[in-house]
């Protein structure tokens, strides 16, 4: 069930934000920008979508994009799952003092959205 903004107009350009959950501070960690910049620069060139700018904050993205394919809200579900996959995979497998802590906020985030 969808809780916010719903996309009408898939092929127009949209003011997009993503807030990382209880606005943890991810991406003070360059580690995670990366993952960020890399699946943007990624969907940019294999899957339609047009960046017009972007914007990382320390717990949200803002992101100014169309999609040249016209599924806009398609490409936001694939952008975000990709991502959120690879950060898990980050703090799981890498050095982060924070890493407790944010599985445990992360998995009670994913346990209140089912």
């Amino acid at each position: 069930m969808p809780t916010g903004y719903q996309i009408k107009n898939q092929e127009a350009a949209h003011y997009l934000t993503f807030q990382i959950v209880y606005w943890i501070d991810l991406f003070s960690r360059k580690s995670y920008r990366d993952i960020i910049i890399n699946s943007l620069k990624y969907c940019s060139e294999n899957k339609g979508l047009e960046i017009f700018g972007y914007v990382i904050m320390s717990n949200h993205i803002h992101i100014i994009a169309r999609s040249s394919i016209g599924d806009l809200s398609g490409l936001i579900r694939d952008f975000k799952k990709y991502t959120s996959k690879q950060i898990i995979e980050e703090i799981t497998n890498n050095v982060e003092s924070r890493r407790e802590w944010m599985l445990r906020l992360f998995g009670h985030a994913a346990k209140r959205a089912e």
